[in-house]
């Protein structure tokens, strides 16, 4: 869905992926919201479609509109402090796949460059070494030919858009993305991002928890 075009997220019913008394995780589709717009034609999201099924979820993190994946959210006050404060502390692992312009080489590494946002260009962020904000992403690469390369990616930092932008800044775009690679978008049906993978402690047990969301592309 190009960015500028009309609102019409899909309609796929509510996937959970783990459930128990104080958290939840469910897979999101692209194109639909994590929280509600500014506007009411964009009041239809994640959050409250899942707040329909479990009234007590409270948001903890987002995902892009256009990003698929694992979402997990508190369902508790005591869960979702305590699930954000692991997501501010960089305690959570996430792991995510793309399908990027070219072939990406070398074959693992990590892209190091702070982010800020772009303001004439809102929402779009952009690479700032004066005033940017600390972005570390590590990546491996899956498979690749001339054409495109599978990555998988392992954001270190949780700042707006920053797999789209590290990857644009490496001259490999995320195939389909509107808003940093809008000439792929014509040729896919979706942003090629998803959320694979996270990694978090249990806000009541402690113990670990691995949440997997199978990559649709």
């Amino acid at each position: 869905m190009q960015q500028n075009d009309v609102y019409t997220p899909p309609m796929d019913p509510l996937e959970v992926l783990h459930e128990d008394l104080e958290v939840l995780v469910v897979n999101k589709p692209a194109g639909l919201l994590s929280v509600p717009g500014k506007t009411p034609d964009l009041a239809d999201c994640l959050l409250t479609r899942v707040e329909v099924a479990f009234p007590t979820a409270r948001l903890v993190h987002r995902l892009d509109r256009d990003t698929s994946g694992v979402m997990v959210f508190g369902l508790t006050a005591h869960a979702q402090r305590h699930l954000g404060a692991q997501f501010e502390a960089r305690k959570t692992k996430k792991t995510y796949v793309a399908r990027v312009v070219g072939q990406l080489e070398p074959k693992e590494g990590e892209v190091d460059l702070p982010l800020i946002v772009d303001w004439p260009n809102r929402p779009r962020q952009m690479v700032c070494h004066e005033t940017g904000k600390p972005s570390l992403t590590e990546y491996k690469v899956v498979r690749s030919n001339e054409d495109e390369t599978r990555v998988k990616l392992f954001p270190k930092t949780g700042r707006s858009h920053q797999l789209r932008v590290h990857m644009l800044a490496l001259g490999h775009p995320i195939l389909g993305d509107p808003l940093y690679a809008p000439e792929t978008a014509a040729g896919f049906e979706r942003m090629m991002l998803h959320a694979e993978e996270l990694r978090f402690s249990h806000p009541e047990s402690g113990r670990g928890i691995r949440v997997r969301a199978k990559t649709p592309f």
